[in-house]
């Protein structure tokens, strides 16, 4: 089994978020997008052949997830991750997103307290924000091209309103891979504090050579119990668009507290074609992954390489984990609205903004560099002469 992953497939005129919204969200449509979070590669072969099949029958009731849609999550998480869950542990979501608004809603009441460590994804905010919460930043703090967390902040902002934290894990859109030793530490002040942890490992198996991602629930059974995982196949194999993704806790009055709240909002049956799709990528999606990373890493290198040679005012953070790389702009001395404009009108290029993951984002872009690398060469290119323009006016 091989996939090319060169292959440069015209997503535009299919309701596609990243190509067909252009003109909404950058104000025209003349721009490369290298923003939202997903992937310009087809799925897997096994994973079409599979849902092929289903499709092939004609009917498309009511449905339920089985057995073997159980077991093959269980299967994977043991394989890729070492860690050993049970199929009482696992309830269903229709994304991730979804499932932390309602775990905030089902952990916490108005008033209460959530931290979240910026810069970060952008609708952890939201999640808690929307539903009358109050959100703590514990600012990470970037060292030597790296971040890392600030524990000292963190437990001088611990009070009794504090109940929950979200982790993001890896981490969007820095690219950490946390180690266990700061998942440790993490997890004991969480624990100690009576905090629960969202811990989102929706990009666990995005993990670069080198690097290795520790679910936190596997960390001891203490910390589990006091932990709810979130993890999806949309990432790994390019499925958000069939909104399927798992939460699971080993913590059985957790777990059947978000099971409650899930069937009160009825939105816990799923869909067929993700249900078969998320079975059969973690039954064979091994292989394929496999040469996903190994391209990924082809990409960052290259992106890394051309930066260092062209654009050396522009310093990636490298990521451990992801397809999504973390440009320091800073030394092009712009502000927020010109930096905006500078990447959209100058280098016709349509990135995240920094300041949207919250503090810490000002003067940085999140780049998506999950494409075919034709793709990556054209967008440094347009933003390699945008330089050399700005430079000499």
């Amino acid at each position: 089994m091989y996939s090319n992953f060169d292959e440069r497939v015209n997503r535009e005129n299919t309701d596609c978020y990243q190509y067909d919204l252009r003109k909404k969200y950058f104000g025209t449509d003349d721009i490369i997008p290298m923003w939202i979070a997903d992937m310009d590669f087809k799925i897997p072969e096994f994973i079409t052949a599979t849902m092929e099949k289903r499709l092939g029958h004609g009917i498309y009731g009511y449905t339920f997830r089985s057995a073997s849609f159980y077991e093959s999550v269980i299967k994977w998480l043991k394989t890729r991750h070492g860690w050993e869950i049970k199929k009482e542990w696992i309830e269903f979501s229709p994304g991730i997103v979804p499932a932390l608004n309602l775990a905030v809603m089902a952990f916490t009441r108005p008033g209460d307290k959530i931290i979240v460590q910026p810069p970060v994804y952008f609708p952890f905010f939201s999640a808690i924000k929307n539903h009358g919460r109050v959100m703590v930043d514990n600012q990470l703090k970037l060292r030597n091209g790296r971040y890392y967390m600030d524990y000292r902040d963190l437990e001088s902002k611990i009070d009794s309103k504090v109940k929950m934290m979200i982790l993001c894990s890896p981490h969007n859109p820095t690219g950490n891979v946390w180690t266990r030793e700061e998942l440790v530490k993490l997890a004991d002040i969480c624990l100690s504090n009576n905090i629960l942890i969202l811990s989102d490992e929706i990009h666990s198996d995005l993990v670069f050579r080198g690097h290795r991602h520790i679910p936190t629930a596997s960390l001891g059974k203490d910390i589990a119990r006091n932990t709810i995982t979130f993890i999806a196949p949309s990432k790994t194999f390019n499925l958000a668009g069939l909104s399927t993704s798992l939460v699971i806790s080993s913590n059985r009055k957790l777990i059947r507290r978000f099971s409650e709240i899930l069937d009160h909002v009825h939105v816990g049956s799923g869909n067929i074609f993700g249900n078969i799709a998320t079975e059969a990528a973690y039954n064979f999606g091994h292989e394929w992954l496999g040469q996903l990373m190994d391209y990924l890493q082809g990409n960052l290198d290259f992106v890394v390489n051309y930066l260092s040679r062209n654009i050396p005012l522009i310093k990636p953070v490298i990521p451990e984990a992801t397809y999504l790389l973390w440009l320091d702009c800073r030394k092009l001395g712009m502000n927020r609205r010109q930096l905006k404009k500078f990447f959209v009108e100058k280098a016709k290029l349509g990135l995240s903004d920094g300041p949207i993951f919250g503090k810490g984002g000002s003067g940085f872009q999140r780049m998506n560099i999950g494409c075919p690398r034709k793709k990556i060469k054209m967008a440094l290119q347009r933003l390699n002469k945008a330089i050399n323009d700005y430079l000499k006016d």
